[in-house]
């Protein structure tokens, strides 16, 4: 089957021809890989015979495919021009980003805040990743609603919640960015992202 039509199953379909074209012009090979819950993307620089590898988690609603899939595509451009001497999200990496946004930007293929988060994002010099908390909310309200799902910052303090790997945390003070919560079994102290999805639990 043709890429771009595949891509336009993932993508908003204005942007599929040209990540069809990047995948050709890279020699990159792109895979759309199963959920991981600690990125939503990955880049692998040239190795072992292999050329540039990306993969793009198959689960993310069209926008977030995109913007990932972009920032992985800015890391292979900026690993082709500076090889090792570039930070993994230093300057080199940060303008590629910004240039290879510019044409979706201007075919309008994103809604106006989430546009407005990802120019917010590029002009953060502290935000090193898609890790950024205001681009993530903004990405994760076009995700399909998941019943009995909500984010940390969103459940009550001192609510219990459970992890998909079904233990049990209770919710405390915030600390700076993140939340202090306490394992259920253990009493050991966790510190979980405002966005962390868990599941309510009932007292």
């Amino acid at each position: 089957m043709d890429k771009v039509k595949i891509l336009e199953r993932y993508l908003p379909p204005d942007a599929a021809p040209l990540i069809g074209r990047w995948i050709d012009y890279f020699k990159c090979e792109f895979k759309i890989s199963r959920n991981r819950g600690t990125k939503f993307g990955d880049y692998r620089a040239p190795h072992d015979g292999k050329g540039h590898r990306i993969s793009v988690n198959y689960d993310l609603n069209p926008y977030a495919f995109l913007v990932t899939t972009v920032h992985e595509f800015a890391h292979l451009h900026t690993w082709n021009e500076h090889k090792h001497k570039a930070k993994p999200h230093g300057a080199e990496w940060k303008n590629n980003f910004k240039k290879m946004m510019q044409p979706f930007f201007e075919k309008e293929v994103f809604p106006p805040d989430v546009k407005q988060a990802i120019h917010s994002y590029l002009s953060n010099p502290a935000a090193s990743s898609c890790s950024d908390l205001n681009l993530y909310r903004s990405l994760r309200k076009y995700d399909p609603q998941k019943e009995f799902v909500f984010t940390v910052e969103k459940i009550p303090a001192k609510a219990l919640f459970k992890i998909k790997d079904g233990r049990v945390f209770r919710k405390e003070e915030k600390l700076r960015k993140r939340y202090k919560c306490i394992e259920v079994k253990s009493k050991r102290i966790y510190l979980f992202s405002p966005v962390a999805e868990v599941e309510l639990v009932e007292e």
